[in-house]
């Protein structure tokens, strides 16, 4: 996936000015929600690019699900801030979850000798 090692920022740059175009030329969005499209944006490029890289996915979800979150709350979605919290929490778990699976303990794991009652 060259296209994506080349130019990240350009690819970012390209979505602002298309979002921008959008708002110019009938669609009503606001200037809050071209920020959060944007930051969205910049999510899911850094998504891509921890998946392409094959390092530090676990955080790149994470920072795209709170980016997705916020473009949510931004058009509309009606949740408290303790709802918001939860949704984050259980991703939080799922991506650990995942996590566990990829991680390699550096040493060895040691046999534990059973205890002699006396």
């Amino acid at each position: 996936m060259k296209l994506w090692n080349r130019e990240p920022a350009l690819w970012l740059g390209l979505v602002a000015i298309i979002v921008k175009l959008v708002a110019a030329f009938g669609v009503d969005v606001s200037a809050d929600q071209q920020a959060v499209i944007n930051a969205v944006a910049a999510a899911l490029v850094g998504l891509i690019l921890a998946v392409v890289a094959g390092d530090a996915i676990g955080a790149a979800l994470l920072g795209f699900a709170q980016a997705a979150l916020a473009l949510a709350v931004g058009f509309g979605l009606d949740w408290s801030a303790e709802q918001q919290a939860i949704v984050l929490a259980a991703a939080a778990a799922v991506v650990a979850m995942f996590d566990r699976t990829q991680i390699t303990a550096p040493a060895p794991a040691t046999a534990v000798a059973p205890v002699r009652s006396v």
